[in-house]
């Protein structure tokens, strides 16, 4: 049991070490201080240090327990994320919280004033309070599954390998025999405890992320590019002309229009769209730089924001390599494997201002109509001009 639950500290200690999150370094806690509580109580603290003071240890039997079941049943609150949304899942989280970590403190302070003939007594009282405090995460689990909760099902299986563990352990420490048998049992579900809490951790920690990473799209950057768009695009955009006109810049607003999006839709299918965007934001992001602004409009229409000081030669440098790199074909993959050759066709508008109070709507549309001006042009020579006159 003690190599499963060290292989167990040593991996949750590597991958806080490796995410540096807040939930790695919780679940390193959890198993460090409830996997020590556990080898306290098997004895073997006593035989590996001899030297170590039996008065010390019987303290920590009554306490540590105790407050790991704490520690538990408080990341239990975070995990299922009911906590502050239900009423009953909150109260019984908060109140078992704050009466297993007082009891724990009780417990510490009557073991240490007791004398050794009632250290028995004392142990068998934590064992007592330990076993009503299983039925805890075991309603919190229940109440999450009736809301929906399908993950806090796993709890219950949980809740029912830590009533067998804390059975066996503190008969262990009580010196009742269980038999070989009983021992193996205990063992065995303790290192299947501390299994399934680390499955069931990574799983929810898992869909967190996804979540974020999906809260993230819907406030505003495109899937396929990772790009702003929306209203988080046209919030930076009027940050950017809020700092030009602060400090006396020029900012151009460069539009792209692709014309051809959609144009192996029909053949190849609707995914090549995802891979086409995912190259040219590459292309565009290696011709804009990573200093200037750039997002994307609508499927169509990407769009740069440039400010400078020197802003002609930038802007001329710049639209000279969006139409270098973006005029350059590229492959895209059918579902059946197949590969296609696509040539954008897109035009380019760029509109300077010098007022931090333009409205990024009206410039990117003016700017689009631009680059759709362009596209029809016979020379098809970009157009730059000032929206507003100098002041």
């Amino acid at each position: 049991m003690l190599g499963g639950l060290a292989t167990l500290a040593a991996f949750a200690l590597s991958d806080a070490l490796l995410r540096r999150s807040l939930a790695a370094w919780r679940a390193f806690v959890f198993v460090a201080l409830t996997g020590a509580a556990c080898v306290l109580l098997t004895g073997l603290t006593q035989t590996l240090f001899p030297d170590l003071s039996r008065h010390a240890v019987h303290i920590l039997q009554n306490s540590m327990g105790l407050l790991s079941g704490a520690l538990a049943l408080s990341y239990l609150g975070l995990w299922m994320g009911v906590a502050a949304e239900d009423r009953i899942v909150r109260l019984t989280i908060r109140c078992g919280v704050l009466g297993l970590m007082l009891a724990a403190c009780v417990m510490a302070v009557l073991t240490l004033l007791a004398p050794p003939e009632q250290w028995h007594t004392l142990l068998l009282a934590t064992a007592t309070i330990n076993g009503f405090s299983v039925l805890l995460p075991a309603i919190a689990s229940l109440r999450a599954v009736a809301l929906g909760d399908r993950l806090a099902r796993g709890i219950l299986a949980a809740s029912g390998l830590l009533a067998c563990m804390a059975a066996g352990l503190y008969a262990r420490a009580l010196h009742y025999d269980l038999g070989i048998v009983g021992w193996v049992l205990t063992a065995m579900c303790t290192i299947a405890f501390f299994m399934l809490g680390t499955y069931l951790g990574l799983r929810r920690d898992r869909a967190d992320r996804r979540l974020q990473r999906l809260a993230g799209l819907a406030q505003g950057d495109d899937q396929a590019t990772g790009l702003p768009r929306g209203s988080v695009l046209i919030s930076k955009v009027d940050d950017a002309f809020w700092r030009s006109g602060r400090r006396n810049q020029e900012c151009t607003v460069i539009c792209l229009h692709m014309r051809n999006l959609y144009e192996l839709a029909d053949t190849v299918g609707h995914h090549v769209d995802q891979q086409i965007l995912a190259t040219l934001s590459a292309r565009m992001r290696r011709a804009a730089g990573f200093r200037n602004v750039l997002g994307l409009y609508h499927p169509r229409c990407f769009v740069v924001v440039i400010s400078t000081d020197s802003k002609t030669r930038l802007v001329e440098k710049t639209l000279q390599r969006l139409h270098y790199l973006m005029a350059k074909p590229l492959h895209v993959t059918g579902r059946d494997g197949s590969n296609h050759a696509f040539v954008p066709s897109f035009g380019i508008g760029a509109l300077s201002i010098n007022t931090d109070h333009a409205d990024p709507v009206t410039v990117i549309d003016q700017a689009e109509r631009l680059a759709l001006a362009e596209l029809h042009a016979p020379d098809g020579v970009p157009t730059q001009v000032p929206l507003f006159p100098p002041s």
